[in-house]
């Protein structure tokens, strides 16, 4: 008869590996809650008390990614201070302007940070989500950090576009709805490139990273 008891191991890797899965879940809740909180304040109770909440909102990710998850990634750190400072600055200027830039700022401070690492030749994101990519070749984080350089670089653009096209209603809408879809759209395609450089085929969808 076989003996199918899980070896100590074997507990070990499947503990992790459901760490990593509420791990991600949480983060992506953390991530993206913030900026839908602020949607949806927004349309009740318009910009600017939509925007103090979304301050309050991004603090309170903070807290939790602190409390639950035993640490707060350096994206979501400057998400934040972007969020607090430009948030600020449209209370108390009473212009909605600046949280249309603060997407702007982080995407390029992204795009720049990537790019920037690559030069050096330190993929960067191997720093920040390491152990969301089990397996992962060195050359599939030199792959990873550039599509996510460009990608961030794409969307600093996008956003500049849609600011300068569209009104703050319309704006808020598609940088709520139509670049979180996709954002996330865009980390599934990485997967087979991924899966190509030794990622592990148990590992759960790679998480997105953040988009301000």
């Amino acid at each position: 008869m076989t003996d199918v008891t899980a070896t100590p191991n074997d507990k070990t890797s499947n503990d992790k590996a459901g760490k990593r899965k509420n791990a991600g879940g949480l983060g992506l809740l953390l991530d993206f809650g913030p900026l839908l909180i602020f949607f949806l304040a927004y349309k009740v109770y318009g910009v600017f008390i939509g925007t103090a909440v979304f301050m309050v909102a991004i603090v309170a990710s903070l807290l939790i990614s602190k409390i639950k998850l035993g640490h707060v990634s350096p994206m979501l750190w400057l998400t934040a201070i972007l969020v607090v400072g430009f948030g600020g600055l449209t209370i108390y200027l009473h212009d909605p302007k600046f949280i249309q830039i603060k997407p702007t700022i982080i995407y390029l401070l992204l795009a720049g940070l990537l790019f920037g690492g690559l030069l050096m030749g330190k993929p960067m994101l191997k720093y920040v989500l390491e152990a969301a990519y089990d397996g992962l070749s060195d050359v599939g984080w030199r792959k990873l950090s550039r599509n996510w350089a460009w990608f961030f670089l794409a969307m600093a653009v996008a956003n500049e576009l849609l600011r300068w096209q569209f009104d703050f209603d319309q704006w808020l809408t598609i940088k709520t709805w139509g670049v979180t879809v996709v954002s996330i759209l865009f980390g599934i395609a990485q997967l087979p490139m991924l899966m190509k450089n030794g990622l592990s085929v148990e590992t759960e969808a790679p998480p997105v990273p953040p988009q301000g």
